[in-house]
């Protein structure tokens, strides 16, 4: 396991040293990129004043669009699963059909 380094991110003007594995700096860099753009766009709408107010909007819009991300993954995988069992029943009735696997 790797030891931790401190990274240094930018978020809205602040800089804040973040101990992090050396394996997941990209991450942590592409996730402070994002979070700052998301906090700059709530400050320029100017809809939410104070940098508190602002990384709580921040967080809950992040947290709905991965909430929604993962609803929408839970449905497709149902999907798939829906998918596979019509085909093995389909299979498994094609089979029963015809046991010597011979045409009809």
């Amino acid at each position: 396991m790797t030891q931790p380094n401190t990274v240094t991110v930018h978020i809205l003007d602040k800089e804040y040293c973040i101990a992090c594995p050396s394996d997941e700096r990209a991450n942590l860099e592409s996730a402070a990129r994002y979070l700052d753009g998301k906090m700059r766009e709530i400050r320029t709408s100017g809809k939410v004043i104070g940098a508190d107010r602002v990384a709580v909007m921040a967080a809950l819009n992040i947290t709905h669009e991965l909430l929604h991300k993962q609803e929408r993954l839970d449905q497709e995988a149902t999907s798939t699963r829906e998918r596979v069992r019509d085909l093995l029943e389909r299979v498994d009735h094609a089979l029963a059909a015809d046991p010597d696997g011979h045409e009809a």
